[in-house]
């Protein structure tokens, strides 16, 4: 089952069950996944274009929950935590630093970078190996840490 199937299936079970919490961030990443496909016709949405979508969403939550908690919104930052969590069960497990960081010395090995100025290449190569079960950051932070 595709994951757009997945989430239309959790979309009509949140209605039935009338879970209202759950069915709004639902249908607004539907809407989100719509816009997706609108933007790429005449292709298919893909489950990578809609991983996508996904990680898009979870980033501007937690980019949200830094506003709020500068700002003192200790209840926004919680509905957004709470939605976060939810749309992560749809994402791919994230994969942890350790394994990160021996990507990042494999990649750094077979491209033989050695300076900032190889940086755009690795980060590249890297996030290709990592199949997008990496955080940018995370990412980011590592192959500076190595090339710096």
């Amino acid at each position: 089952m595709s994951l757009r199937a997945q989430i239309l299936d959790d979309i009509k079970a949140a209605m039935k069950a009338k879970d209202s919490k759950k069915l709004e961030v639902l249908r607004f990443v539907n809407a989100q996944i719509k816009n997706k496909e609108i933007e790429i016709r005449p292709k298919e949405v893909t489950d990578e274009d809609v991983t996508s979508v996904l990680k898009k969403f979870v980033k501007q939550r937690k980019e949200a929950m830094d506003q709020f908690q500068k700002a003192g919104r200790e209840d926004l930052v919680a509905k957004d935590k709470e939605e976060m969590v939810l749309i992560e069960t749809y994402l791919p497990e994230m994969l942890d630093e350790a394994k990160v960081k021996e990507i990042v010395a494999e990649v750094l090995k077979e491209t033989g970078a050695s300076s900032m100025k190889d940086m755009g290449n690795v980060m590249k190569q890297v996030l290709v190996k990592t199949g997008g079960q990496a955080d940018g950051k995370l990412v980011s932070d590592l192959v500076k840490g190595a090339l710096g």
